[in-house]
């Protein structure tokens, strides 16, 4: 078993325990929240958490349940986003969305519920509860900041000094709060948190770039787009050297982010 296979059977585990059963009352929001969660994914932003609480010495057991935390705000995000007033989306992973197989007021609910459950499951880290719990709160206002530029933005047409706000809030927020609550939980430095918090700013902008060239409507030039991804994965790498624990896990995510197929 991979390093990476390890760590994702520990995020399934926990969702799994932190989420409602399925079917208990009521059953629409229940099933709509784990339909929203376990509608597949990498699971790359707990991954990340987990990881960078072994990167400052702490173990991945330690970050378990801010990890999970941050895939429920993660998947909040995306239900929201599939609704009709935002993307109208009906597909998300080859799946029917949420609220095209759940109804709108259901969606909306799933998502209000999967905001305010993260909370609660972030409560039971072991250490810098405070701190986790600001840091993840920043980041779900740091995404709706974002969202609300974005859509400001007739038919996703971004101006360039919008590029950067849109890009830090709406994507690299969630990277940023994954690591450094991972790292909280790990038992980090101020020094080692501000270490992960560069490397997931990093991460988070390189991932967007990465993902504008595989959907093909990249602001920039393509050449311009895969310099930004080569130039942001470089500062990431970087900040790793800083770390006191394992960094070989984040080291590889930020790597395979570049020239990936999907």
């Amino acid at each position: 078993m991979t390093e990476r296979t390890r760590l994702l059977n520990i995020v399934e585990a926990t969702l799994d325990e932190v989420l409602p059963r399925s079917g208990e009352r009521p059953k629409a929001l229940s099933d709509a929240m784990r339909y929203a969660v376990g509608s597949g994914g990498k699971r790359i932003r707990p991954i990340v958490c987990l990881a960078s609480s072994m990167a400052v010495g702490g173990s991945a057991d330690d970050a378990r349940y801010p990890a999970a935390a941050i895939e429920m705000l993660h998947n909040y995000t995306l239900v929201h986003d599939d609704l009709p007033a935002m993307d109208n989306d009906i597909e998300r992973r080859g799946k029917l969305t949420v609220w095209k197989k759940f109804g709108e007021a259901n969606a909306i609910l799933a998502g209000d519920a999967l905001l305010s459950l993260a909370f609660s499951v972030a409560l039971n880290a072991p250490r810098n509860v405070a701190a986790i719990m600001a840091t993840l709160g920043v980041a779900g206002f740091g995404v709706v900041q974002g969202q609300v530029e974005d859509l400001e933005r007739e038919n996703g047409a971004l101006p360039a000094d919008a590029v950067d706000f849109v890009y830090a809030h709406k994507t690299a927020d969630l990277f940023v709060a994954a690591a450094a609550m991972g790292g909280l939980a790990g038992g980090g430095s101020e020094r080692d948190i501000e270490a992960l918090r560069t490397f997931a700013l990093n991460l988070g902008l390189a991932f967007q770039f990465e993902d504008d060239l595989l959907d093909g409507d990249s602001p920039f030039p393509r050449e311009k787009t895969e310099a930004l991804v080569r130039q942001k994965t470089d500062v990431a790498l970087a900040a790793l050297v800083r770390l006191p624990g394992d960094a070989t896990l984040l080291r590889e995510i930020a790597n395979s982010l570049v020239g990936r197929m999907s």
